[in-house]
C-alpha cells in the first residue's frame, strides 16, 4: 500500500496568530479551485474503482447494471451517475468481510453498528484510512473554531461505535488535548469539565441538553465551566434545539455530520464563521443529492436523499452509498473562505418518517413545532401506536419548570393545561396537518439521554399481537 501524502500545513502559524482570518487546517485543500478538486476528485475515484472492481460483491453489482471495464473506461466525474447505488443492506447482507477490498493482514482497525435491527453493519480501516480519518476531523475541529491549544472534552461513545474513536485521533492529530470522556456518568463529566477547563465539547445535543439540565437541577453555575463550542451530532437536530443549547450552556453550537459507512464523524463540518451549513471534504468524500424515488440526481439547491462514494477509502470502498438522511447542496462561496459544498443540516432520516392516518411527518418537524411553544421543555417522545387499523400518535412532551412554578402542579381539568394541550394540538395540525394526543408530561419525567436521545418508541408490532 502507498501511504498517502497530505498537503503540508504550511499557513498553520500565519493563520493561527492572525485573527482577522480562520484558522483553516489544510488551506490547500480546503480551499482549492473547482476546477482543481475535480480534476482530484476524478484521479481518486478512477484510482478507487480499480480497486473495488476486484471485489466479487461489486463485479456482480457492474454485471447486473450492464458494466464492463468501468474502471478502465472511466473518463469524468459525469460517469458516476452510472454506477449502481450500494445500501445498508448490502453491508448486511455481505457480512463481516465481503465487502472488504483488502486482506485483513492490512486492515487496522474495525468498527461495527450495534446490530439491533439485525445483522451489525462492518466497516474497516487500513493505517491509511486512518490517517484520512484523522485529517477530516482535524479539518472539522479548525471548521468549528478550534485551536491547538485547546482542551476537548469528547463525550461520543467509545468502541465498536466510530464517533469517540474516529474524533479522539483526530484531536490528537490535530494538536490538541482530549478527555476522553466517553457517554454517561453525567455527574462525573460535569466535574472533568469544571477542573480540566475545556473549551470544546463533542456529544449528541441531546446529551448537551442533558448536561445543561443537570447543572440548573444541582444549582452548578454556568461560570464554573469554560466552553465556550460545542460540536454535536450522531443524530437529527433542529434550529430550535440549537437555540436551546446555546441559550442553556450559553455556548456557540455547531453540527458535525459523519456516518461509519462511509468513514465515521468528520465527514462535514460546519464552521464557525458562516454557521449554514456542513463544509463536505470533497477531496475525500464525493457527495450527491438524489430524488429517493426515482433515483435522479436533484440540481443544487433542491431537496433529497444525500448519497455520498468514499473515494480516498481503502478497506471498504463504498461506491454511492444511499445514506438515508435528507439535505441538500450548495456550492457558493463560503464567509470563512473554504470553497468546497456545504450540505444543509440533516432534516431527517427517510426511515424515521412517521406516516399517521396518510400524513408523512418527520420527528424533527414535530420537534420544531414543540419547541416553538414557550411553555413547553425540550424534552419529548413521540408513542406510536394502532388503534382499530389504524396509526395514532400521542406526543409526550414535557412542561418548562418555570410554568409549573407559575401555575402549580399539574392536575386534571386544569383550565391553563388543557388550553396549552389545545394550543399543541392547533400547532402540530396548523403545521403539517397532523392530528395527534398530547400528553402533558412534569419537568424531569421524560428519560434523558446519555447518547443518541430515543424520541420515537413504536408499539405498533405490539399491538399487531
Amino acid at each position: 500500500m502507498t501511504f498517502i501524502a497530505f498537503w503540508a500545513n504550511v499557513d498553520f502559524l500565519m493563520v493561527a496568530k492572525t485573527k482577522s482570518e480562520p484558522f483553516i487546517w489544510n488551506k490547500n485543500a480546503e480551499c482549492m479551485s473547482r476546477g482543481e478538486l475535480r480534476a482530484l476528485q476524478t484521479k481518486r475515484l478512477s484510482e478507487m474503482l480499480k480497486r473495488v472492481s476486484k471485489n466479487e460483491f461489486y463485479q456482480k453489482r457492474f454485471a447486473e447494471a450492464g458494466i464492463t471495464n468501468l474502471a478502465e473506461n472511466f473518463k469524468d466525474l459525469s460517469d458516476l451517475k452510472s454506477l449502481p447505488f450500494t445500501y445498508k443492506y448490502d453491508l448486511r447482507n455481505n457480512y463481516p468481510f465481503g465487502l472488504f477490498c483488502e486482506p485483513l493482514s492490512n486492515v487496522s482497525r474495525i468498527h461495527a453498528s450495534s446490530g439491533t435491527k439485525g445483522k451489525p453493519t462492518v466497516v474497516g480501516y487500513t493505517k491509511n484510512d486512518l490517517e484520512t480519518w484523522k485529517e477530516a476531523c482535524a479539518r472539522s475541529l479548525a471548521c468549528a473554531g478550534a485551536k491547538p491549544a485547546d482542551i476537548v472534552h469528547n463525550a461520543y461513545g467509545y468502541g465498536l461505535f466510530t464517533g469517540g474513536l474516529g474524533m479522539h485521533y483526530g484531536i490528537e492529530h490535530f494538536g490538541a488535548t482530549v478527555i476522553p470522556a466517553s457517554g454517561g456518568r453525567t455527574q462525573q463529566q460535569i466535574l472533568l469539565l469544571q477542573d480540566f477547563g475545556s473549551r470544546i465539547l463533542l456529544s449528541t445535543p441531546s446529551y448537551a441538553l442533558n448536561i445543561a439540565y443537570h447543572m440548573e437541577e444541582n444549582a452548578i453555575d454556568l461560570s464554573t465551566i469554560n466552553v465556550e463550542i460545542g460540536i454535536f451530532g450522531a443524530e437529527p437536530w433542529t434550529e430550535e434545539l440549537r437555540k436551546q443549547i446555546e441559550s442553556k450552556l450559553q455556548i456557540k453550537a455547531l453540527d458535525i455530520y459523519g456516518l461509519s459507512e462511509i468513514m465515521g464523524p468528520g465527514v462535514s463540518m460546519e464552521c464557525l464563521e458562516g454557521r449554514k451549513g456542513l463544509h463536505v471534504w470533497e477531496d475525500l468524500f464525493l457527495p450527491e443529492i438524489i430524488d429517493p424515488k426515482t433515483g435522479e440526481i436533484l440540481p443544487e439547491g433542491e431537496e433529497g436523499e444525500l448519497v455520498f462514494t468514499n473515494i480516498q477509502k481503502e478497506a471498504i470502498p463504498v461506491i454511492r452509498y444511499r445514506t438515508g438522511d435528507i439535505s441538500r447542496l450548495y456550492y457558493e462561496p463560503c464567509v470563512c473562505g473554504r470553497t468546497m459544498a456545504r450540505m444543509e443540516r440533516v432534516k431527517a432520516r427517510l426511515d424515521d418518517m412517521l406516516i399517521i392516518r396518510g400524513v408523512n411527518v418527520y420527528p424533527s418537524e414535530i420537534e420544531q413545532a414543540l419547541l416553538s411553544i414557550d411553555e413547553l421543555a425540550p424534552h419529548y417522545q413521540l408513542v406510536v401506536n394502532r388503534e382499530k387499523a389504524l396509526d395514532v400518535l400521542e406526543v409526550q412532551v414535557e412542561i418548562s419548570e418555570e410554568i409549573v412554578a407559575r401555575w402549580g402542579e399539574f392536575e386534571d381539568g386544569q383550565v391553563e393545561f388543557e388550553t396549552l394541550t389545545q394550543k399543541i394540538q392547533k400547532s402540530l395540525k396548523e403545521n403539517m396537518g397532523l392530528t395527534a394526543d398530547v400528553k402533558l408530561m412534569k419537568p424531569r419525567s421524560v428519560p434523558r439521554s446519555e447518547g443518541k436521545a430515543v424520541r420515537v418508541i413504536d408499539k405498533r408490532s405490539q399491538a399487531a399481537k
